[in-house]
């Protein structure tokens, strides 16, 4: 990002609109992986895989989960706080926030450029909205939102704090030491949601360090585990739902949800031939424009 960027320009917002079906939902998030597809493909740079594979929980979060107030970011209090961890797969925050209206879409065509207020990774010294911290060291988000969770508690508020990690990025020590410290400050309104793909940049998440018995790990450490396809919108709403019936125990909450790598797009999807996958790599021209016929136009419009 320029040294010399200004910060973001509040009046410049983009359009709320409310979704209220599953089948509304899984539209947006087909209209979603469009975006991603075309940013990524128009910078020619940027993180294909996990952008596509949660595309879905992006979309029923900030459409269905959150209390938040895009057009007045900055200015309200009582909003529920998302923190993402992974920072490499913010194209699909992006999109998501330029669909709920925190800026306008055009934004989205700016990804990656020069004095853009879209970098790679998430950026917050030029505000803008939606994006609280700069985050993509891996291993470090977890501890921002205990950190937040924790200032709530203390001062008696009710906000939720959802904290998004790749599962790659749970072989990072500081990950464990902010989930020990989570239950011990009895954090029961911060959610972590672990994108449990088993894949990284350099293969099998298990032949890089492996990371099972995952589950019991978190349990260990004093959370309660939910297991949840990621691609079942119907699914992921009916877990959080059952968190928040658990409000009041003092037990942070982790979600596993089962992804697929490239999700939607099914040359994108999982391992190749060659044992790469699409972690980090752009579409070309040719895969852009396959991609956009598989997933088909919608009623929302490309940006």
């Amino acid at each position: 990002m320029a040294k010399d960027l200004q910060p973001y320009p509040q009046e410049k917002k983009g359009e709320i609109i409310s979704l209220d079906t599953v089948e509304e939902l899984q539209e947006m998030a087909r209209q979603v992986r469009r975006d991603v597809v075309r940013m990524l493909n128009q910078a020619a740079s940027g993180h294909t895989g996990g952008s596509l594979g949660m595309a879905d929980v992006f979309t029923t979060l900030y459409f269905k989960i959150l209390r938040h107030d895009p057009h007045n970011f900055w200015d309200r209090p009582d909003q529920d706080l998302v923190f993402l961890s992974n920072g490499h797969i913010v194209p699909v925050w992006y999109s998501v926030l330029a669909r709920c209206g925190y800026f306008p879409l055009e934004e989205l065509g700016s990804l990656r450029r020069i004095d853009s207020y879209l970098q790679g990774h998430p950026a917050s010294d030029a505000s803008l909205p939606g994006i609280r911290i700069a985050s993509g060291s891996l291993g470090q988000g977890l501890s921002a939102a205990v950190g937040a969770a924790v200032g709530l508690k203390m001062d008696g508020r009710d906000n939720e704090v959802f904290c998004l990690m790749g599962d790659g990025e749970c072989q990072e020590g500081q990950i464990w030491e902010a989930a020990m410290s989570a239950a011990h400050y009895k954090l029961d309104h911060l959610v972590g949601i672990v994108d449990y793909n088993r894949l990284q940049i350099d293969g099998d998440v298990c032949d890089v360090m492996c990371i099972e018995p995952f589950a019991d790990k978190w349990k260990a450490f004093g959370w309660n585990v939910y297991h949840c396809d990621g691609h079942d919108i119907g699914a992921l709403i009916r877990t959080i739902e059952s968190i928040r019936e658990s409000k009041g125990s003092g037990v942070p909450s982790v979600i596993l949800a089962e992804t697929v790598m490239g999700k939607g797009v099914p040359f994108f999807e999982g391992v190749m031939p060659d044992n790469t996958n699409w972690h980090g790599k752009p579409p070309s021209d040719d895969h852009c424009e396959q991609a956009l016929d598989i997933l088909g136009q919608t009623s929302y419009g490309d940006y």
